[in-house]
């Protein structure tokens, strides 16, 4: 079993990317009521995953109006908790090791490209269906 049978491909997935304004992003999430989002480059690599927390210390911090976050880049949002992305030719095991830790897993492909996420839900699932803990 490998991390592509537990993903949720890019195409269905909310991503922000490192053009869009800090108002974007959290009107993004709070549509979707994410807590955290990925973060992609023009080109479409992962580059890191924006938390609720970070945005808002970003704003304090900076003392940032909400009429004025459409001037503000999400990429100055420093990430608080590194989220780390996993390969599509990793195991399961390694899979489980960030899983554990991270209620998402950015999943990449050798070039770095984001193709998608595995949920914590998901996995999570999967081993109470195999196992019969259910």
């Amino acid at each position: 079993m490998n991390v592509l049978f537990f993903l949720l491909p890019k195409g269905k997935c909310q991503y922000a990317v490192e053009t869009d304004t800090i108002r974007q992003v959290v009107e993004k999430m709070e549509h979707h009521h994410y807590t955290a989002i990925p973060l992609l480059s023009k080109d479409g690599k992962y580059i890191k995953t924006i938390s609720d927390g970070d945005i808002f210390y970003h704003i304090k911090n900076n003392d940032i109006e909400y009429n004025k976050m459409n001037h503000h880049n999400i990429l100055d949002v420093q990430d608080s908790r590194e989220i780390k992305a996993i390969s599509i030719s990793k195991s399961m095991e390694s899979l489980v090791d960030l899983i554990i830790n991270q209620n998402f897993v950015p999943v990449i492909d050798d070039q770095q490209t984001f193709i998608g996420i595995v949920t914590r839900k998901k996995v999570v699932e999967y081993l109470v269906k195999k196992y019969s803990l259910h």
